[in-house]
């Protein structure tokens, strides 16, 4: 299992990571950044998560691989 890590001071609510991972990402509406609804993933998630932290224009999301 791993961990998402989401830097709220640098996200720029872009929602590439939404658009990846819809059950990790989220975008409220009116929110000026992405949430992670679910921090912690297993291997079958890796793929799109890691997916989501190189398409993320402003490099603000992470992972912690476990």
């Amino acid at each position: 299992m791993s961990k998402v890590l989401l830097d709220q001071g640098l996200c720029r609510a872009y929602g590439l990571c939404v658009t990846v991972h819809p059950e990790v990402f989220a975008l409220p509406p009116g929110s000026p950044v992405a949430v992670v609804v679910r921090d912690i993933v297993d291997d079958d998630d890796l793929a799109d998560v890691r997916e989501a932290v190189r398409a993320c224009p402003a490099q603000a999301i992470s992972l912690v691989e476990e």
